[in-house]
This record gives structure tokens, C-alpha cells and sequence, in this order.
């Protein structure tokens, strides 16, 4: 049995995660994968951090350097996140002929390319399961178990933070201020939760799960993204009388014209698996034209299960070097498929308006859309506001992003109407 050096960077909560399932499960795992994982150094700015988790000192160091040239290290885990020293640190551990596992999604969804060419310049592993879904296992199985499908779409909810929030003001009544200061107050979401409700976290997911979906870069300023600021009690509550839910929605699907890939707030039949997927859960529903419908479900996010990918990662890794077989799956991204305007995107909208109370208001809303090909399925009309203005909200029949948008300025102009208060995507999935 061969012993394989671990060292960690960053002792955060997935890192204090990582030296738990480590010291609670060595033995273990070198009963089961017959590999024995030794954690031989970490690196945090903070040495509090390591003595608190009753680490060894003598093999704690502040500087992520150090760790990467000790040649007693065969893995190096990151875990620091984002784009700027992590990958410093994953670059210079790869060149240096270490192989690399980390969660880090930003990096991933930015420089995929690159950390993936550096890896097999080097003849090393880059793993990444944690970057997507916590301890959802969804890479894995993109890139094994259903390699023998076209897949036909990945869509998600690969956000805890905003599905908490949407939960609570589906199921409680409270409005986007209160759900979010209750998330915060639970440790769901940060201090500066922008990456979480704007969907930035969400879009660099799907940017990674789309890339190995179809075998063909997309990174993650090219993913069309809108988070839930916008979204009121108001209209979850139409929504519920559609037999409708609202989720914050990744999107990827293969077209024919490309890729069409994005993150919005969504209407989705309550029929569907994802519209019962609640609290901090992530669901990943993946369709394949062999294996059909798929889904799979777990805690996102959190210490222990982002943790169990990484470690899941670094035994993988580990069987490698062991058997000598490293970077036997790396960069899959060999089509050029495009990314599509999502202006051409083609779906239904549920449009709600503050319009004045007066005769003639529909006719010249209606006016508009028709001018522009829009072609309305139902119109609610049923409350009044406090100004004395009127809720209208229509539904459309499919149509395209750019007719939708086009017409809503127009509208918009309308001396008849207040506000164009919400603009949804529906899809029946």
C-alpha cells in the first residue's frame, strides 16, 4: 500500500471539513480504496485556524508556497476560492507535477482551459467535483457514467442560498428582505450575499456543467444571468395560480443552432421534480438521449458535504498515482459549439404591470405586443393598488426574448402605464 501526501490550503469551512472526514475516515479508506492519505501539510493566513481543528503545527505554514515545492506533497487541495492567488496556487502546483484538487468554481468557469492544458502538460490530475453542487456527485457521472449519451440538457437549481429564500417567501409569505436577512442570520447567505441573489454563483456552475455536457467551452461571461432582487410576494403568489413555482433556474441545453445556456428566475410546472426541491437543497436534472431523465439531488453546499467531494476527489487521485495512470480523462471541450444570443431565445413570459385604471389600457398594451409578434395566451386584472393604479398581468405564447423586449419598452412608454413590475421566463421543462 502506498502512502500518497496531501497537502491543504485553506482551512476554512470546506477545509475544516476536509480534516475531519480525513482524521475520521484514514483507516477506512485504506481498507476500501488501498490507499493510505496522509495530510503532511497545510497552509492557512491564520495559524488559530489549524490549532483550533488540533492539527500538528510543525507541519502548518502561512505560505501556500512552501506547501506546493515540499516534495513530501503528491496532492494539492485548494480551497482559498476565486480567481486571483487560487490560481497562482493551482498553476504552480500543476507545473510543479502535483496534482491538483479544488472546489473552486470561479476558476473553473473563467480558466478551465488553461488549468486543464497545464494538468496534461504535467501528466497530473485537476479534479473539481466540489465546484458544483457541494456533495452532489454530478461531474463524475457527466464524465463517466454517461459518457455513452448525448446529453440533450442540464438544468438545475445549483444555488442553496436563493432556493432557501424562494422557499421561504413561497411557503411563508415573507418578502425578499426578510428572506434574505433570515438566510444571512442562519448562515445561508454572506454578508454580501450579490454573488448568491444576482446569480453570479449559479451562472459559473452551469458555465462548468455545460462545458462537459456537450464537450465545448462555455465560459462564464458568456452565460446570460438574473438573479432574484426583483422578485415579490406577488408573484409567487400568481404563479401558485397557474400551478406554477418560482426557481432560480440554471439552463443548458444542445440546439441546433449551439448552445443555449442561462440563469434566471423561472416559472416551472409544480408537477416537475425541481419545483419540490426546497430550503438549501440542489437538484440537477440531466437528460440524455440514451439514458433519458435523470436527476440528482443533495445539500449543495455546507462544510461536510462540500468536504466529502473533495475527499472523494483526493482518493480518486490517489488511485491514480498509485496505479500510475494520471489524467487518463482530461479536457473533454474538443466541439466548437456556439453560444447563443439570448436574444433568440424562444419561451413563454409572465408579465405583471402597474397601469392606470382607465378605459383603453388593454387595447393599446395589446396593440404593442401584436405590433411585435407577441401573441398573449391570458390576462389576470384583479387588484388595486394603493395609488389607485391596477395590477395587470399577462402570459404570453412562446415568442422570442428580443420581441418580448422590444415591446416592453415600448410599453413602457405608455403615459397609461406606472411600472412594468416583473418580466418572468416560463418554461414547461
Amino acid at each position: 500500500m502506498r502512502t500518497i501526501g496531501v497537502g491543504l490550503i485553506g482551512l476554512g469551512t470546506v477545509g475544516s471539513g476536509v480534516v475531519e472526514i480525513l482524521k475520521r475516515h484514514r483507516e477506512d479508506f485504506a481498507r476500501r480504496a488501498d490507499v493510505d492519505i496522509d495530510l503532511v501539510r497545510f497552509a492557512d493566513r491564520d495559524p488559530a485556524r489549524a490549532e483550533a481543528l488540533g492539527l500538528p503545527m510543525d507541519r502548518f505554514t502561512d505560505q501556500a508556497t512552501e506547501l506546493i515545492a515540499d516534495p513530501a506533497v503528491d496532492i494539492v487541495i485548494e480551497l482559498v476560492g476565486g480567481t486571483g492567488v487560487a490560481k497562482d496556487f493551482v498553476l504552480s502546483a500543476l507545473r510543479a507535477g502535483k496534482s491538483v484538487v479544488t472546489a473552486n468554481k470561479a476558476l473553473m468557469a473563467s480558466s478551465g482551459q488553461e488549468v486543464m492544458e497545464s494538468a496534461a502538460a504535467a501528466g497530473v490530475d485537476i479534479a473539481f467535483e466540489a465546484s458544483v453542487g457541494g456533495g452532489i456527485p454530478i461531474i463524475g457521472p457527466l464524465k463517466h457514467s454517461l459518457v455513452s449519451n448525448e446529453i440533450v440538457s442540464v438544468v438545475g437549481i445549483v444555488n442553496g442560498t436563493t432556493n432557501y429564500m424562494l422557499t421561504r417567501m413561497t411557503d411563508d409569505g415573507l418578502d425578499y428582505a426578510s428572506a434574505l436577512a433570515e438566510a444571512q442570520e442562519r448562515g445561508f447567505a454572506e454578508a454580501d450575499p450579490t454573488a448568491d441573489v444576482d446569480g453570479l454563483d449559479a451562472a459559473a456552475k452551469i458555465a462548468i456543467l455545460a462545458s462537459i455536457a456537450f464537450n465545448s467551452r462555455v465560459t462564464v461571461d458568456r452565460v446570460p444571468v438574473e438573479g432574484i432582487r426583483g422578485i415579490t410576494t406577488a408573484d409567487i403568489a400568481y404563479a401558485a395560480e397557474m400551478g406554477l413555482a418560482i426557481k432560480l433556474v440554471a439552463i443548458a441545453r444542445r440546439t441546433e443552432t449551439g448552445i443555449d445556456v442561462r440563469v434566471h428566475p423561472t416559472m416551472i410546472p409544480v408537477a416537475h421534480p425541481l419545483a419540490n426541491v426546497s430550503g438549501v437543497y440542489n437538484a440537477i436534472y440531466v437528460t440524455g438521449d440514451a439514458v433519458g431523465e435523470t436527476m440528482f439531488f443533495g445539500e449543495g453546499a455546507g462544510s461536510l458535504p462540500a468536504a466529502s467531494a473533495v475527499v472523494g476527489d483526493v482518493i480518486e487521485v490517489a488511485r491514480h498515482i498509485r496505479s500510475g495512470c494520471l489524467n487518463l480523462v482530461g479536457c473533454t471541450c474538443n466541439e466548437q459549439l456556439k453560444v447563443r444570443d439570448i436574444a433568440s431565445l424562444e419561451t413563454s413570459f409572465f408579465i405583471r404591470f402597474i397601469v392606470a385604471d382607465r378605459p383603453g389600457v388593454l387595447a393599446a398594451v395589446a396593440s404593442s405586443f401584436g405590433e411585435h409578434g407577441v401573441s398573449i395566451a391570458s390576462v389576470i386584472q384583479k387588484r388595486v393598488c394603493d395609488s389607485g393604479d391596477v395590477e395587470l398581468v399577462y402570459v404570453t405564447h412562446r415568442a422570442t426574448e428580443a420581441s418580448v423586449r422590444t415591446a416592453l419598452a415600448e410599453i413602457g412608454l405608455l403615459d397609461v402605464v406606472t411600472e412594468v413590475a416583473s418580466v418572468i421566463h416560463v418554461e414547461e421543462l
